[in-house]
């Protein structure tokens, strides 16, 4: 029994493959193009000066990285990445899991709710950052309105000890609801009919959820895992809006951002910080796909 051929004889098998040109030149030209130039410019000295001269420094730049007067700051920053990193994916998919759960269920105006956690996933960070600086605005914001009826008040987002926190819950805020689409997409492909004869087996709620809904949700758990993993250690945005990387809010990727389009404009060394960046990506992304692989597995 031959295959069936959507695309004519034998003769015509080739025809899928012009089509692939132009999303692989696209690919090429903004995608693998600029990252091997990334590789090499992290072993010069090159800046955004114009008409600068720039040299091959070789491994100058990582070496910097790792004993400059800097390196105190430098491990900080490492320090929050994992932070952030830990805190956004767990308890991002967490929450999202259960409003998924709970939206995923029989209720009035269900997709409304939908549509209001999902809608901050597609509003701009500034847009974002501007909301969430008003509601938390020091002098004159609800929130600080709020503390002080307790005779409390908090500088926010221009505290060294909550601004950190603060930016953690708002992009937590700001990207659940695609996560929450996710599990939502396979929670409604579990068949109703495992929960109903769990049921009439005498299983409670959380049994059902334990022994049948987290089994088969294993493979949206790993993907939004991996999602949360490999974004949060990417971003910058949210701190560049909200805290323009002050008040102990600086992360790996913010600093890849200043060195190399602000400030010193040493695009060299930021080449250098970003392979770092993504050797970083590359083992904690790698390291949760095998755990999550192994627990689907078990599961």
């Amino acid at each position: 029994m031959t295959a069936y051929n959507p695309f004519g004889g034998k003769r015509a098998w080739w025809v899928p493959y012009p089509g692939m040109i132009p999303g692989l030149v696209l690919f090429v030209l903004f995608a693998l193009a600029p990252s091997i130039a990334t590789v090499f410019l992290s072993f010069t000295d090159i800046s955004g000066v114009a008409n600068g001269s720039w040299h091959f420094i070789g491994f100058q730049n990582y070496i910097e990285y790792f004993t400059s007067g800097a390196l105190r700051d430098n491990i900080d920053a490492l320090q929050r990445t994992i932070i952030f990193c830990l805190s956004v994916t767990f308890i991002q998919n967490a929450i999202s899991l259960g409003l998924a759960i709970l939206l995923n269920m029989k209720l009035r105006g269900r997709n409304f709710y939908r549509s209001i956690i999902f809608m901050p996933v597609i509003l701009g960070v500034t847009v974002i950052g501007l909301i969430w600086s008003l509601i938390f605005d020091p002098a004159n914001g609800p929130v600080a309105a709020l503390l002080a009826h307790f005779g409390q008040s908090s500088a926010f987002f221009g505290s060294n000890s909550v601004a950190f926190p603060l930016v953690i819950g708002v992009q937590i805020w700001s990207a659940m609801g695609y996560s929450m689409v996710i599990f939502l997409a396979g929670l409604q492909a579990i068949p109703l009919e495992l929960h109903e004869a769990a049921t009439v087996d005498g299983a409670t709620s959380w049994q059902n959820f334990r022994h049948i809904t987290y089994p088969l949700l294993a493979s949206s758990v790993t993907v939004n895992m991996l999602l949360g993993i490999i974004g949060s250690l990417q971003t910058y945005q949210i701190m560049y809006v909200l805290t323009h990387g002050n008040f102990n809010t600086s992360v790996l990727s913010y600093q890849i951002f200043v060195i190399g389009f602000s400030g010193s404009m040493r695009q060299g060394y930021a080449s250098a910080l970003a392979m770092l960046q993504f050797i970083l990506v590359a083992i904690v992304a790698l390291a949760a796909l095998v755990y999550l692989r192994r627990k689907e597995v078990q599961i």
